[in-house]
């Protein structure tokens, strides 16, 4: 099953706060998110349809192998071209919000590139 941009910035937020707290639930995604219950909670059912995450009995949301598997592919491209941009000079901001549009639509062989590139230019 592809999954969808909104889904990804769904994993990704529920990676993210699972970094600082290991009991996520649709609620603290849908304040962190800035997004309405009832829209996160749909979308919930959607990524636990997709086998993306589990929603215990208490509403807590783990994600599964291939959510975390996504959600670490985002969370690494949106780190990784936030730096980038900011080397180049773009404010942390624009460099930021940027990041979180590229990060969905560029292709695994290009963003491959971009790093090597960026990585073999900050080795020397």
């Amino acid at each position: 099953m592809h999954i969808q941009e909104s889904g990804e910035m769904y994993l990704e937020t529920i990676f993210v706060l699972s970094k600082s707290n290991p009991s996520v639930r649709a609620i603290d995604v849908s304040e962190h998110l800035g997004y309405s219950k009832p829209s996160v909670s749909r979308a919930m059912g959607i990524l636990k349809n997709g086998g993306y995450i589990t929603v215990d009995t208490s509403g807590y949301i783990t994600l599964t192998e291939s959510g975390l598997e996504i959600a670490q592919k985002i969370y690494e491209r949106h780190t990784f071209l936030s730096k980038f941009l900011m080397a180049l000079g773009v404010d942390e901001k624009t460099a930021a919000d940027d990041a979180c549009k590229i990060e969905h639509v560029l292709s695994d062989t290009s963003f491959e590139a971009i790093k090597d590139y960026a990585e073999k230019k900050l080795a020397k």
